[in-house]
């Protein structure tokens, strides 16, 4: 049970998976358990009824006699995914036979009933097959999340996430970062543009935050130190593709007394880290996913733990490589999907791209006019770490130099005065400082082998999705 304390609570003495990881302990001892009936077998005087709650799955089995008959035909007749409580005792399934110098499976174990409830009856037709292995739209999956969590491998991506958060969360504190809570109610732009979403604030004019950057900063500017938030931004960008949605969910930190390549450390380190405890405690989950991905023709999910420090391919180098696989491009110009390919090629895991022009970065990077590239750019302490193609992170140095500050927002055509309550932080001695932020949902997408992010969205937020 992975460590999991469990409570008896009003409708159940013990868990599903309790019954198969302890079951040892519990043989001839009574239980109560609850869950979704998956599979329903037998008529007549027998009844087997395949039951899943959140933790496993467990046989139970019903005899004439054991219950009372309308127990017993109200159960066979049972809609699939019906929820129904049980009580009976648990025994030790009878072992199938095993061929000559085979080793002897693990014991499985079952509840004999002696009496069960039908707590809420399913509606039938059901939206989408839970057990079914036919393919389903992702849109009618995600109109019916309520069902599609239900199937195995989505409920393992989900609990794949959960560990992701958990394990990052290990992390970050182990190194000294303390947990913030930003306002996501702003009343001007963290990162400039017009990627905002509008709202009304009482009689005033406000903006859903697109990132808790300023917000980090000031806290490590106040003396925090260390900081990090894992909560929601929005951005009201019209994209359309399998990674970008309009409100999402990222790891995000800052750092005193440090500069980019201090930050990556914790970054790849954190990443390691999560690596290490899922290949360590949570294959179990993986082997859920792969048992699907067999159904549809396609490769197991492995998690190879990477080595550490992650590849750095500064922007100009990766100008350089682009060019030289023939492309048209040239120093300044963004590095698109197409060109990350290339990169991909020599580097198909994790990687940093360190070190791009500041044109191209928010006001608030750390911009350092004595590194000149290109026909006379200049470069910034500004980062991406990517996985393969898709990028995964945006991070770096910050400015902490008022007059600098000030001009980067006039250099981007942004009002000075509408920062006046960031700026002033930095009036009265600033640290050097780093951060950088990693979407919660792009990582699961590596983890699971997901090729959508919506599929790692318990309800995604995009361009034309805003319910369930």
């Amino acid at each position: 049970m992975g460590g999991t304390t469990w409570y008896p609570t009003a409708y159940r003495s013990h868990t599903l998976g309790q019954i198969q990881n302890i079951g040892a302990e519990l043989v001839d001892e009574e239980v109560t358990i609850c869950g979704f009936a998956e599979a329903i077998r037998g008529k007549g005087k027998i009844c087997f009824l395949d039951l899943r709650d959140g933790t496993g799955r467990c046989q139970i089995f019903l005899k004439q006699g054991n219950v009372e008959d309308e127990t017993l035909a109200a159960v066979q007749n049972a809609s699939r995914e019906s929820t129904i409580q049980f009580t009976g005792i648990v025994a030790q399934k009878r072992a199938a036979k095993v061929a000559e110098g085979e080793a002897e499976p693990d014991p499985e174990f079952e509840v004999v009933a002696s009496s069960a409830t039908i707590l809420s009856a399913a509606e039938t037709p059901l939206p989408l097959g839970v057990t079914d292995t036919v393919h389903v739209e992702l849109d009618t999956r995600l109109d019916n999340r309520y069902i599609d969590l239900r199937r195995k491998h989505v409920n393992a991506i989900f609990n794949l996430r959960s560990k992701i958060l958990q394990y990052g969360r290990e992390h970050l504190i182990s190194e000294g970062f303390k947990e913030i809570n930003s306002p996501k109610i702003i009343a001007a732009a963290a990162e400039g543009g017009t990627n905002l979403f509008p709202m009304k604030y009482f009689d005033r004019d406000a903006y859903l935050s697109q990132s808790p950057q300023l917000y980090k900063q000031l806290a490590v500017l106040g003396g925090l130190e260390r900081v990090f938030e894992v909560g929601p931004a929005f951005r009201a960008e019209k994209h359309d593709t399998y990674r970008h949605l309009n409100e999402f969910v990222s790891f995000d930190i800052e750092m005193s007394w440090a500069d980019d390549e201090d930050v990556m450390g914790v970054q790849e380190r954190m990443i390691q880290h999560i690596w290490s405890n899922v290949a360590g405690n949570d294959m179990d989950l993986i082997a859920d996913i792969n048992e699907f991905r067999s159904t549809q023709d396609l490769d197991d999910i492995e998690v190879e733990i990477p080595s550490i420090p992650f590849p750095r391919v500064e922007y100009s180098d990766a100008i350089e490589m682009i060019k030289a696989a023939g492309q048209d491009i040239v120093w300044g110009d963004d590095i698109e999907a197409h060109h990350a390919d290339i990169i991909a090629e020599k580097h198909p895991g994790f990687h940093f791209i360190p070190r791009w022009p500041m044109s191209m970065k928010p006001f608030y990077i750390y911009h350092d006019k004595t590194e000149i590239a290109g026909d006379g750019g200049q470069l910034s302490r500004g980062f991406d770490l990517n996985y393969g193609r898709d990028e995964m992170t945006s991070g770096g140095q910050r400015e902490h130099r008022t007059d600098v500050l000030t001009q980067n927002l006039v250099d981007m055509d942004l009002e000075p005065a509408d920062f006046d309550f960031y700026i002033d932080g930095f009036r009265f001695g600033a640290p050097p400082h780093a951060g950088w932020g990693l979407g919660v949902a792009r990582l699961t997408m590596v983890l699971t082998g997901s090729r959508n992010v919506r599929e790692t969205v318990l309800f995604p937020r995009d361009r034309r999705r805003c319910t369930p």
